[in-house]
């Protein structure tokens, strides 16, 4: 006979107590929110995961394609590596509006605009290359903020507002280049103003006497003059990667973080519990804006013209890179680091088409078809890990 709390109890009792007590444990084992899952069970639910698993695929399939040994040289290598950035960094910034529960679709033609304002304040108002490239981004910043304004004031969709800033800011640069220089190109914006230290912050390379070492042990590959064929890291993937980790920390480690994520996810209870939420949206709208504008800046350094057109379609293609990269367009829920696997993947598609001899007239629908996979792929290993097999 037991005794607890002085109180007696039969060995019938025990027993059924017992078993009362295996059948909670059971119970507890079967609920998933108490089950303990592998490592690899928790990467895959990342929402970067999927993304991952997309750029796996793709990375194989040009593998066995004709052409992948010059794809996946150096060379080619640092050439899709670049065209990535160059989404990237538009893309990162994208990703974080889209997270918070609002869109840009204005960052492309911002990107033609921001090369306007600086091919005509240097090359027409006698500006210095910085001073033409400060008022870039003071240009963009003011956008950002007009742009978010409007969206928290008028509680308009941002989808609405934003397209017609793109309109705006595309008729603006046509028509503003047009009135000065009588077409639709700035060229030689550089010449006569010399300013090399400007000009490599954002078109220079990174690793240069390493790289001319490579090429003197012969390890890479070098000209006729013993130059390597790739001069360095270009600056616009150091750009890339650096704001990537930049705009990862602040979104995964600060309290700014988890305003954004609090503002796309419940909108009135992040208001309810004190987050400054029109203050997060205007300020993503202006880091939009200033991402779109960095990313004009390193055009018109690499190029040395400024084109109206340049940026065209970028806004839509920063969305599919944020939606390859596992951000909800509901908002609320993603990464910036699979926003990087997704530009990755764009990138390595645009390249992998050039060099492997596909008809660059279908590229659009190959580009289609690669997205529509990685999308499926994201989806099923999303799926997978959450136990929830591969359909609804």
């Amino acid at each position: 006979m037991a005794v607890v709390e002085d109180k007696a109890i039969s060995p019938g009792e025990l027993k059924a107590t017992d078993r009362f007590d295996k059948t909670l444990q059971r119970a507890a084992c079967a609920d998933e929110r108490l089950a303990s899952t592998g490592k690899l069970t928790q990467w895959l639910r990342r929402p970067e995961a999927g993304a991952a698993g997309g750029l796996l695929a793709t990375i194989i399939i040009f593998a066995l394609l004709p052409g992948a040994a010059n794809l996946y040289s150096l060379q080619g290598s640092m050439t899709f590596l670049t065209l990535s950035a160059e989404l990237g960094i538009v893309a990162t910034a994208a990703a974080l509006l889209i997270i918070a529960g609002e869109f840009d679709l204005s960052v492309g033609s911002m990107v033609g605009f921001a090369g306007v304002v600086i091919g005509l304040t240097v090359k027409y108002w006698g500006l210095p290359l910085w001073g033409g490239i400060a008022c870039a981004f003071a240009v963009a910043i003011l956008t950002g903020y007009l742009n978010g304004l409007i969206v928290v004031k008028t509680r308009l969709p941002s989808f609405i507002v934003t397209l017609a800033t793109l309109y705006i800011l595309r008729g603006l640069s046509i028509g503003i280049t047009r009135a000065v220089t009588g077409r639709t190109q700035i060229p030689y914006i550089l010449e006569g103003a010399p300013d090399p230290a400007t000009a490599g912050i954002f078109n220079g390379h990174l690793l240069t006497g390493l790289f001319h070492w490579m090429g003197a042990q012969g390890w890479i590959a070098t000209r006729s003059d013993g130059i390597p064929f790739v001069a360095g890291i270009p600056m616009s993937i150091v750009w890339w990667l650096g704001l990537t980790a930049l705009a990862g920390y602040v979104l995964t480690q600060t309290k700014y973080g988890n305003w954004i994520f609090a503002t796309g996810g419940d909108l009135i209870a992040a208001r309810n519990v004190g987050v400054p939420v029109d203050r997060v949206k205007i300020s993503l709208f202006i880091y939009t804006a200033c991402a779109a504008t960095l990313l004009a800046t390193i055009q018109v350094m690499e190029a040395g013209s400024a084109d109206t057109t340049r940026g065209l379609l970028k806004e839509f293609e920063a969305i599919i890179a944020a939606v390859i990269g596992g951000v909800l367009l509901t908002g609320g829920y993603g990464t910036v680091y699979g926003v990087l696997f997704g530009a990755l993947i764009f990138g390595l598609v645009q390249m992998g088409i050039f060099y492997t001899g596909i008809d660059t007239d279908w590229f659009k629908v190959f580009l289609g078809i690669v997205i529509l996979m990685a999308v499926l792929v994201n989806n099923y290993i999303r799926l997978k890990a959450l136990g929830r097999g591969g359909g609804k």
